[in-house]
C-alpha cells in the first residue's frame, strides 16, 4: 500500500513537472511569435502605460490576436518587463519578445527633417509643419515672435540665424525645440569663424559676415566659387561700389517677386536693394551653409569686381567693366544657342 502511495506522488510530481515544462514552451512560443504587420510601422506607448495597458494596445493595433498568455509571458520573463514610453519603429519579422525587449531599451524611433542651404525662414516653417511625429508650437507666430522665442534679441529677425543640417528627433519634440538646435549651432559656427576670419575684412560684426555668407550662398552653389563670389562683393566694399546684386532685391520685394526681375525693380528702393543702398543689406537673406560662411571670413585674393553666370552651371569673373559686358553676351548667346 505505501508503495503504491509512493508510485501515486511520483506520478503526480511528473504530471506536474511535465505540465510546467508544457507551460514554458507556450510561453516560448508565444513570446517567439511574430507581429502582425507586414510592413514597417510605428508604435506609441505613452507615459504611465502599464502591464495591462500594453496588452490591450497591443490588441488595439491588432499587432497581437491573443493577450492571454502576455501577463504569464511578464511574469515567467521578468527581463522582458520594465518597458518605456515613447514611438518606436516596428519591422516586419519582429517577434512579440523582439518588440518587449525594443519597449525596453528605450531606443525610440528617430524621425528626421532637412533644411538646406539657401532657404529662408518662411521655407523652413511649412517643412515643420509637415513633420511626422512633431509637436507644433509655432502656428500663428510671425518670424519676430519667433526671433523672440528663440532668444534672438539684436535684430529680432530669424533670417539667417539658423543653420541648414539635418535634424533628428524623437516623437513629441516640438518645432522650437528643433529650432534652438539649430540657432545654436549657427551661434557657435558664427563664432568659431569670426575668431578665425582674415584681417582688415570690411565687416564690423560678426552679424555683417553672416550678411554677406548669405548674399554668397543665394549667389553659387559651387563651393570651388564662394571665396572668388566673395572676394568680389568685398572688393567693392572696399573701393565704396554698390555690391549690386539681384537676390538681395528678390529678398526685397517679398510677395511681389515673381520669377523675374525688371529694371524698374532695381532702381526701386527697398531695404535690401543693394543697386540703391550703400554696402550691406540689413538682415541676412537666408540661412548661409558652413561653406559661404567660411568664404566670407575668407575671401579669394583677387582683382575681379564682377561675375555672371557662364550657362553651364558656374560664373565668369572679370575685372572690368568692358569685359564683364561681353561675359553677358556670352552667356545670353550660350542661352539663345540652347532653346
Amino acid at each position: 500500500m505505501k508503495k503504491k502511495i509512493i508510485g501515486i506522488f511520483a506520478i503526480l510530481i511528473l504530471a506536474g513537472a511535465a505540465g510546467v515544462f508544457a507551460g514554458y514552451q507556450w510561453l516560448e512560443k508565444y513570446a517567439e511569435t511574430p507581429l502582425n504587420i507586414t510592413e514597417e510601422t510605428y508604435f506609441t506607448l505613452p507615459a504611465g502605460t502599464g502591464r495591462v495597458g500594453l496588452a490591450q494596445l497591443l490588441v488595439d493595433k491588432k499587432l497581437v490576436t491573443d493577450i492571454k498568455p502576455f501577463p504569464w509571458l511578464l511574469r515567467v520573463k521578468p527581463e522582458l518587463g520594465g518597458f518605456k514610453a515613447g514611438t518606436y519603429q516596428i519591422k516586419s519579422g519582429m517577434s512579440v519578445k523582439d518588440l518587449l525587449l525594443l519597449l525596453r531599451s528605450g531606443r525610440e524611433a528617430q524621425f528626421s527633417i532637412r533644411f538646406i542651404e539657401g532657404t529662408r525662414m518662411k521655407d523652413w516653417l511649412p517643412l515643420l509643419e509637415q513633420a511626422n511625429y512633431l509637436e507644433h508650437s509655432l502656428k500663428g507666430l510671425n518670424e519676430r515672435q519667433i526671433a523672440e522665442r528663440l532668444d534672438i534679441n539684436d535684430p529680432q529677425h530669424p533670417e539667417g540665424w539658423l543653420y541648414p543640417d539635418t535634424y533628428n528627433y524623437t516623437a513629441g519634440t516640438t518645432d522650437i525645440a528643433l529650432l534652438k538646435r539649430a540657432h545654436n549651432r549657427m551661434k557657435v559656427a558664427i563664432d568659431e569663424i569670426w575668431a578665425g576670419r582674415e584681417e582688415n575684412l570690411p565687416y564690423k560684426t560678426p552679424y555683417e559676415m553672416m550678411i554677406m555668407a548669405s548674399i554668397i550662398e543665394k549667389e553659387t552653389a559651387l563651393d570651388s566659387e564662394r571665396d572668388k563670389v566673395a572676394s568680389v562683393f568685398i572688393n567693392r566694399m572696399r573701393i565704396g561700389m554698390k555690391l549690386q546684386t539681384d537676390p538681395t532685391v528678390i529678398y526685397g520685394m517679398g510677395e511681389l517677386y515673381n520669377g523675374n526681375i525688371t529694371r524698374k525693380d532695381l532702381t526701386t528702393p527697398t531695404a535690401y536693394n543693394t543697386y540703391v543702398i550703400d554696402r550691406l543689406p540689413p538682415t541676412p537673406i537666408a540661412m548661409p551653409g558652413i561653406a559661404s560662411l567660411k568664404a566670407a571670413a575668407h575671401p579669394a585674393k583677387t582683382p575681379y569686381l564682377y561675375f555672371v553666370a557662364d550657362g553651364k552651371g558656374g560664373h565668369t569673373f572679370t575685372t572690368n567693366l568692358q569685359s564683364h559686358n561681353q561675359a553677358v553676351r556670352t552667356y545670353l548667346q550660350t542661352l539663345r544657342a540652347g532653346k
